[in-house]
């Protein structure tokens, strides 16, 4: 029997017979394209939010650094020419050990980010983790996936109440597993976005998993109606650039644009998101009773200390994300890599462990791999294809990742995921 070509190959034959007519790729094949083409595809505000960091940058290039003090050592003749890629976790099938990270603010790249990472996931197969910071109800986004699995993400607003309510729409909605945030319990100081005085959700942008909900709403409407019976608010300076900010706000509200311009609403929304959205005192104890709160899967993202991870192992929860937020939260942090092997080293083998920041490749999903994650996030790469070509765009970013990940185990002769173990790596 002659072995499947496999996705690599078949990813392969596809861009060549294409060129053979003159057609390229969507997207750049190699990371540094896929990054200098999509800045030049983005606004300034949107490349300053996804593609910067905090401080000086300096844990991005950690986070880099780290994969390159790796090298695979490839082994011959070693019979890889059929490759499984695919794995469950927590019950999710991956196809291949990955899944669309959370992003949020999206609307900055593309009007419905949302629904077109969703297209792109369920077109290709792989699950894709729901941003708590959408542009999109996830309602409306779950639908967009089909029969594709997805997660939710969490961010633990200051209102319990919003907290409840997130939690039951994600399970209604059809979420394999609650994946909590703990890193952004305030936000990091980042330069690019503070140059340019920028935060997308201040303009109504990546707020639409509040707007849609019901208990936030009504905290909106008390907001509205406490500040009728108070005294009158302080005019803002009308500017040029107020003017638009308020346009986007308005547009970026459910319902008609008529309406919410003669409406209280959609600025009273705004102003109870940023009270609301992250809690600053998000603690264990919070974290202890998600198990009373939801029958969901929990995995808490932010883990970097092998203490947090034993800790929250013991307190029942069902798996954790390695992550420095893709170097956004935290200057000089240490690499998500890095923190990895010392957190599946202190966890044992049998946790689930998954990992982000920094990926980029499809061999860097085989390190990650290899260092002990059981799948990884993939965050910037495929908003940067969704930048350069919308839905083609993810498509391809991820039909790239996944060739280059099925190649680089046949080229290592490594026929299946259990078998990339440190074995095939030296430290350099």
């Amino acid at each position: 029997m002659s072995p499947s070509p496999g996705p690599g190959r078949e990813r392969q034959s596809q861009i060549y017979r294409d060129g053979v007519v003159g057609d390229r790729p969507a997207v750049p094949t190699h990371a540094a394209g896929l990054e200098e083409a999509a800045e030049s595809a983005m606004s300034r505000r949107a490349w300053a939010y996804v593609a910067g960091g905090a401080g000086e940058g300096r844990t991005m290039r950690n986070n880099r650094e780290a994969f390159d003090r790796w090298a695979i050592v490839p082994r011959m003749l070693a019979g890889a020419a059929d490759r499984d890629l695919s794995r469950t976790v927590l019950g999710t099938r991956l196809p291949a050990p990955f899944a669309l990270a959370p992003v949020g603010a999206g609307q900055l790249v593309h009007r419905d980010a949302d629904l077109v990472t969703a297209r792109a996931a369920a077109a290709t197969g792989v699950p894709y983790v729901f941003t708590n910071q959408g542009g999109t109800p996830l309602e409306e986004t779950a639908a967009a996936m089909g029969a594709t699995p997805h997660w939710m993400q969490l961010y633990w607003s200051t209102d319990e109440g919003l907290v409840d309510s997130l939690i039951g729409r994600a399970e209604a909605a059809g979420a394999k597993a609650l994946v909590v945030t703990l890193d952004t319990t305030v936000l990091g100081w980042r330069p690019q976005d503070l140059d340019l005085g920028s935060l997308p959700f201040a303009r109504g942008q990546g707020i639409g998993q509040y707007t849609s909900d019901e208990h936030f709403m009504g905290l909106v409407d008390e907001r509205v109606a406490a500040a009728a019976k108070g005294e009158p608010a302080e005019r803002p300076k009308v500017t040029p650039s107020a003017i638009r900010s308020l346009l986007s706000i308005t547009r970026h509200h459910p319902g008609r644009l008529r309406d919410n311009l003669r409406s209280p609403r959609p600025r009273a929304a705004v102003e109870t998101f940023l009270e609301t959205y992250s809690n600053p005192r998000l603690s264990w104890d919070h974290i202890a009773t998600l198990r009373d709160r939801t029958t969901l899967p929990v995995v808490l993202k932010g883990i970097l200390h092998p203490d947090d991870a034993r800790r929250a192992l013991d307190l029942g929860v069902d798996g954790i994300v390695v992550s420095n937020h893709g170097g956004r939260q935290v200057d000089s942090s240490v690499a998500s890599l890095d923190a990895l092997v010392r957190v599946r080293d202190a966890v044992g083998p049998d946790a689930t462990v998954l990992m982000d920041s920094g990926i980029r490749t499809g061999a860097d999903v085989f390190v990650a791999l290899a260092l002990g994650a059981d799948a990884v996030l993939l965050g910037r790469p495929y908003m940067y294809g969704m930048a350069i070509a919308g839905q083609r765009g993810v498509e391809e970013v991820i039909a790239n990742v996944v060739a280059e990940l099925d190649l680089t185990m046949a080229l290592a002769g490594v026929p299946d995921l259990a078998s990339i173990t440190r074995d095939v790596l030296v430290e350099r």
